[in-house]
């Protein structure tokens, strides 16, 4: 009885969410940094995904571990696991999607910029990979600083000759996770039925959700959106100090990364208006790289979408994120440009 009632209730949410009745195509996705805090909660839920048809795991230790006891779960994908720089050719070869959620976590005390030079080393690293190696995969960036390490990927492939500004995503998903879940919180709504677009970029006062913008709408007062404002923005520190020192936000962060790989993978199969915010690159305001709402297809981005009315709050809010937000981006090329 329970084992029906499951299916049934698994089989419309993923009616819901897009998934196709019919066959799917083949599609191969590779998590880089598979054996992390947020890269093992990533790959079990990539398993589930009905979408992914080939499951690439890698990381520089531990590995086939992860792919092992991912692989027992009863999915359609196969999951192979792939150890050590000798092997990231093998994980990259024939991607669809590529997720990068490797580096170091962020601890107490330490500032997404304490993260810099270790994190944008190693994506540097990958990139230079992926343009080898798949050079078409859509690239979703997790890795922290994402303002700076989605500018650092863009400068590899464009010295690679393989940049495509339509590939390459930062996944700021989680502003957006966190501010529905806030939001319904204080407003009183059902958390399924909320949409809050989440513009600027993923780090402090550069995270600017948009309110006003809303649904369902509950003409909440000023004060309530400014600390609404505030927790999103410092949703990351929350989590750090309530694991005390012993974690960040790796699995909150996991189910956002999950969530757009998705939207990916539906643009890649033709779903239609598929739409996620996103730090890509961007005509919206000045800066080259920004966050706003990305309409997904076929060939990843297929519109960069404005960032509509906004509130006195919210202008000011965005006055206020682009000088912190312009010297992010130009750390990452900077550092891309080095050697």
């Amino acid at each position: 009885m329970f084992r029906s009632v499951a299916r049934s209730a698994a089989g419309k949410h993923l009616l819901r969410r897009g998934y196709a009745t019919e066959s799917v195509p083949d599609r191969k996705v590779a998590v880089l940094g598979a054996a992390g805090g947020i890269g093992q909660p990533l790959a079990l839920l990539m398993k589930l995904n009905p979408l992914v048809s080939r499951l690439a795991l890698y990381d520089i230790a531990n590995t086939p571990g992860v792919a092992a006891d991912v692989s027992h779960v009863n999915t359609r994908s196969e999951v192979a696991g792939y150890v050590g720089e000798d092997q990231l050719k093998q994980a990259l070869e024939g991607c669809d999607v590529v997720i990068i959620p490797a580096g170091v976590p962020r601890k107490p005390g330490m500032t997404r910029d304490d993260l810099f030079n270790i994190n944008a080393g190693i994506v540097k690293g990958l990139c230079a990979a992926i343009a080898k190696y798949c050079p078409n995969a859509l690239v979703n960036m997790i890795s922290n600083p994402v303002n700076s390490t989605v500018p650092i990927a863009a400068e590899v492939f464009k010295k690679a000759g393989t940049y495509d500004e339509k590939k390459l995503f930062g996944v700021t998903t989680l502003d957006v996770v966190r501010a529905k879940t806030f939001y319904a919180g204080k407003a009183k709504v059902n958390v399924a039925d909320v949409n809050v677009p989440v513009v600027g970029g993923h780090a402090g006062i550069t995270i600017l959700p948009l309110f006003s913008q809303a649904t369902p709408k509950a003409n909440l007062p000023e004060e309530d959106i400014k600390a609404l404002t505030k927790r999103t923005q410092d949703g990351g520190t929350e989590v750090v100090e309530a694991k005390a020192g012993k974690g960040s936000a790796t699995l909150s962060m996991a189910y956002a990364g999950a969530i757009f790989a998705d939207a990916c993978l539906k643009g890649l199969n033709g779903v239609p208006d598929v739409v996620e915010c996103s730090f890509v690159q961007s005509t919206v305001t000045e800066l080259p790289f920004f966050a706003s709402k990305v309409r997904l297809g076929k060939n990843g981005v297929e519109e960069v979408m404005g960032l509509g009315p906004l509130s006195d709050y919210e202008q000011a809010g965005l006055e206020s994120l682009k000088p912190e937000l312009k010297a992010s981006i130009e750390k990452g090329i900077k550092f891309a440009n080095q050697n």
